[in-house]
């Protein structure tokens, strides 16, 4: 039922698919019913690929359930390798097709197809899409990789004095959020460090690249999920050291290009000076200071959230109020991330949870996926997709990647222009009533009505007014309380006044329960008046400010009692 709804992971199957997709030479023989082939819409519509996945589909129909689907696998499979001929051949089943116990991958192996047969056994049912890619590229890696490995207990050579160091990249997968930008931009990076990049994958890898794996001197995991579990595996078998930072954001690429330089043995002093984001620039400019203090929600997979929420805090001078992930496997880290912003981290797939998370912190910015778009419109908060799952806007056709210098200035750009362009907003709504500006009146370089044609009405008169009071003024320093860490809109700012419950026996609005203060009608109106950018800040304040002095009801009194008291 919640697939039907919204789920953050599709099955295991899926990101066998990623990983398929992702590389040149393989081919994925699926064993599933009619309805299970929806994957194929995942990278020819959202991600936008010219290709179709590289999968075949058994496709049997509830009227083959009467006789033997196992003879169906094996005509699947022997089709897939005489059209495609692939260097290796994955086998397994779906969520459905696993029910019927037909042993995809030990069928396929009877065949004696002249290519290495690779069996997934993914349990759907306790299982999800990213560990379904993370144990497909490591079965793959091991069957290629393997038998090339050294006897256990060999020390690995020391490098030759006259050949540059080299490496591997390991996780990108097709359907990854700026997975192909971050390639580019890392292997650049790494280049310009004198280091060569020997095999990338899975992406734009090949099985026959997957047998040199172990070549490399050491592996750079850009995508933990995805790769950590090969990477252990080649740091067990082939003695290679593998890194540990995730370069997004200013500081984790500058402590990615140390980390790198000292498994390579170079020095990072020229690479270090050359880096040169804009964000270190912007931060300690005066403008920064009007997005200091910000309270941001940060959610999604455990790579994107862990960098996010160290740039938030370090680099842009946000608070972190909320972290989380919907990937189980990676919880622990998620947790100790947490502990150093003193919150509870969230991990949940349930975005039901998600959304109530928001709704009760009331961020003024959400770092999250295309769900956490949805919920943060909903409720009036700005918003910047930073994880998968993503939909076709976030595969954009620009070069637009997260890590290194350049994802920095992405970074920036991507987070600030949320917050800044409520400003502009505001400035709409706020002339909205204005002789010039009104709902019948025409662009000022356009004829006007009275010369009998009535010049067409501005595009911003279709953005909706906050209340009839939108266009009125604020009290004159209802703003300059939070000037320095001014907020976007509080969630609750078009609900009905909680005064609306009933007065008590003197005419009074009740407080609610005897928790928070209660806001009766005309200082709910009023609060309406202050730009909406602040308004969460005034809110919070008079709030804080009752329930310090046991004020149960605020009144337009109490509002202007907090704002003096808060302008001090």
């Amino acid at each position: 039922m919640r697939l039907s709804v919204w789920t953050y992971e599709g099955p295991p199957h899926v990101g066998a698919i990623r990983v398929a997709t992702a590389m040149r030479g393989v081919h994925y023989v699926l064993h599933a019913p009619q309805g299970d082939t929806y994957a194929d819409l995942l990278f020819t519509m959202i991600e936008r690929r010219p290709t179709r996945p590289a999968v075949t589909y058994t496709t049997f129909q509830a009227r083959d359930l009467g006789r033997d689907t196992a003879e169906l696998l094996k005509d699947a499979a022997t089709a897939a390798y005489e059209r495609f001929r692939p260097q290796a051949l994955l086998v397994g089943a779906s969520c459905t097709a696993e029910l019927l116990q037909d042993d995809p991958g030990g069928l396929a192996k009877t065949l004696g197809l002249p290519v290495p047969v690779v069996p997934l056994d993914l349990p759907s049912y306790q299982r999800k899409e990213t560990w379904g890619a993370s144990e497909t590229f490591y079965h793959l890696a091991r069957a290629m990789a393997g038998p090339h490995a050294p006897a256990p207990g060999t020390e690995r050579p020391a490098r030759p004095t006259d050949r540059a160091p080299t490496c591997n990249i390991l996780g990108p997968v097709a359907l990854g959020f700026r997975n192909r930008d971050d390639l580019r931009e890392i292997r650049g990076l790494l280049e310009s460090m004198g280091i060569t990049v020997t095999i990338t994958a899975p992406m734009d890898a090949s099985p026959a690249d997957l047998a040199r794996l172990g070549e490399a001197d050491f592996n750079v995991v850009l995508y933990p999920e995805i790769a950590d579990t090969t990477a252990r595996w080649l740091e067990k078998a082939f003695r290679q050291p593998r890194t540990s930072t995730v370069p997004i954001g200013v500081g984790a690429t500058r402590d990615f290009v140390r980390e790198v330089a000292d498994l390579a043995g170079i020095d990072p002093a020229a690479t270090l000076e050359a880096l040169a984001p804009r964000l270190p620039w912007y931060s300690r400019s005066v403008d920064s200071t009007y997005l200091t203090g910000k309270r941001v929600f940060v959610y999604g997979d455990a790579t994107h959230v862990q960098a996010a929420a160290r740039v938030a805090a370090e680099e842009m001078g946000f608070e972190v109020v909320g972290l989380g992930t919907y990937v189980r496997e990676f919880a622990r880290d998620i947790r100790a991330a947490a502990k150093t912003y003193g919150i509870e981290p969230l991990i949940s797939d349930d975005y039901l949870e998600v959304e109530e998370a928001i709704a009760d912190l009331r961020p003024d910015l959400v770092l999250g996926t295309q769900m956490e778009r949805h919920i943060a419109k909903r409720l009036g908060v700005p918003c910047a997709v930073i994880s998968a799952p993503v939909h076709v806007q976030d595969f954009p056709a620009r070069y637009a990647p997260q890590m290194g210098v350049e994802g920095a200035n992405v970074l920036f750009d991507t987070w600030v222009h949320p917050l800044m362009m409520g400003l502009e907003e505001h400035l709409l709504g706020m002339f909205r009533e204005d002789f010039e500006f009104h709902a019948d009146a025409g662009p000022s370089h356009l004829a006007s009505a009275s010369s009998g044609r009535r010049a067409p009405a501005l595009v911003s008169d279709s953005i909706p007014a906050t209340g009839p009071e939108a266009g009125a003024s604020s009290p004159s320093s209802a703003s300059s309380s939070s000037s320095s860490s001014p907020s976007i809109p509080d969630p609750g700012a078009g609900s009905p006044p909680a005064a609306a419950a009933g007065p008590d026996s003197s005419g009074t609005p009740a407080q609610a329960g005897g928790g928070a203060p209660v806001w009766t009608a005309d200082a709910e109106r009023e609060l309406h008046k202050i730009p909406f950018f602040v308004r969460g800040k005034a809110r919070r304040n008079t709030e804080r400010y009752a329930t310090e002095r046991g004020v149960p009801t605020i009144t337009i009194e109490t509002l202007y009692d907090a704002k003096a008291h808060f302008s001090r």
